[in-house]
């Protein structure tokens, strides 16, 4: 039987759950693109994106785009043709980020962090300090890679590459971190950093976002990557079009503002962070007790260091003869709640629970309740109780003192 009819819970860390708020924003006729109501929402949205981003130095641009062309705006407006980059690993998507840079002619560098492992700051101090002749031209990292649910210390980072005096452009993915932990641009020191719109920013996908400090505003005067489409000085020009390269995306312009006035003024950034904190205990609770209290537990974290665990993403490795394809079919046609797939080489062998964006309590034990529901009635050998154990975490949490963003993951 199915117990799936009903309204469907989408748990893939992206595209998100979209508020109903930010869909009806949407549902509104076209408005003149040249002048009046629309003019004063890409306004409010680029004010904006400073606040999310903390900063007021970087000058924000908005593509219409998935992250993967904020990858290339970024590389397009700041670097030349044979220039290096070092790509710090941790997963699957800075992999990904310098594979771009590879097709638009840069040379690419990896700094090994293994496919598990999050970057250490010192490590790239060492190769950063190495660098004598400052060949290097930008630092590229991720945040959260969504892949593997790996976190990384981009403060720790910025202060390693800041004590080198190397004069690399520090550039950073946050399409899965935005929104839901802790980042502070200018304080951390990172000269370019992006963002999509599907995930922590509540609105569906369609938008980019790239913030470039002083720093990569200078190095876009030297840049010979440049196409009309990406180029940050076109996008500069005089009239309210030449910030989209053209027809702007309308309804999606009304669907941003309005997830960012949910995210900035209703709920506030600092609450989002902490937010996202609790339900990552929680969920980290949860599968600490599958995974813990089984002699030969059929499930594990991913990442294997606590302190390296993303808040908006948990990747789980199911160890055969378990069958992760088995878990997301159950959860999805019988409880109606859709898990996400496994990436890259853990394709077969895991699966993912987001917990990022429009998500609460209710929503995250719910999809607990069913991954917990379905190992049960595949003969998992994980025992009951880890829903309670979420259930306590979080009730922990709120019994404890107030959280505040210096207790988040910065």
């Amino acid at each position: 039987m199915s117990l799936s009819h009903g309204k469907k819970v989408l748990a893939i860390p992206g595209p998100t759950t979209v508020p109903d708020e930010v869909l009806q924003a949407m549902h509104r006729p076209a408005v003149d693109i040249y002048q009046g109501e629309l003019v004063a929402v890409t306004e409010q949205i680029l004010a904006d994106l400073g606040a999310v981003f903390r900063t007021q130095s970087a000058q924000p641009f908005i593509y219409i785009a998935n992250g993967h062309g904020a990858w290339e705006a970024a590389l397009s407006n700041t670097l030349s043709r044979g220039d290096k980059v070092l790509v710090l690993e941790s997963g699957r998507f800075a992999i990904g980020w310098g594979e771009t840079a590879s097709e638009l002619g840069c040379v690419v560098e990896i700094l090994p962090a293994g496919a598990h492992g999050a970057v250490d700051p010192q490590a790239v101090a060492a190769r950063l300090a190495a660098d004598k002749a400052h060949a290097i031209k930008a630092v590229l990292v991720v945040q959260i890679d969504t892949a593997t649910s790996v976190w990384n210390d981009i403060a720790a980072i910025g202060a390693a590459i800041a004590q080198t005096g190397h004069p690399a452009l520090y550039m950073v993915d946050g399409i899965a971190s935005i929104g839901c932990v802790p980042f502070e641009m200018e304080a951390w020191g990172v000269d370019l950093a992006l963002t999509g719109s599907q995930k922590g920013l509540m609105t569906p996908p369609g938008l980019s976002y790239v913030l470039a400090g002083p720093r990569a505003v200078e190095a876009h005067g030297r840049a010979d990557l440049k196409t009309r489409y990406w180029d940050w000085g076109f996008r500069q020009g005089p009239l309210h079009y030449h910030k989209y390269c053209g027809t702007p995306p309308v309804q999606m312009l009304f669907a941003a503002q309005r997830a960012l006035h949910l995210l900035l003024r209703e709920e506030g950034l600092e609450a989002a962070w902490a937010r996202h904190a609790a339900l990552a205990q929680a969920t980290r609770a949860a599968v600490q007790h599958w995974a813990g209290a089984a002699e030969a537990p059929p499930i594990s974290f991913a990442i294997p260091d606590a302190a390296h665990r993303a808040d908006t993403v948990t990747t789980l490795r199911v160890e055969a003869p378990q069958n992760a394809e088995a878990l997301r079919a159950f959860c999805a046609q019988t409880c109606g709640v859709t898990l996400g797939v496994g990436l890259g080489d853990a394709r077969g062998n895991s699966f993912r629970i987001a917990h990022m964006g429009h998500i609460n309590a209710h929503g995250l034990l719910g999809i607990l309740g069913s991954v917990e529901l379905g190992m049960r009635y595949l003969g998992w050998a994980c025992p009951s109780g880890g829903v309670e154990a979420a259930i306590g975490a979080l009730a922990q949490i709120l019994d404890g003192p107030q959280m505040t963003p210096s207790a988040h993951k910065g």
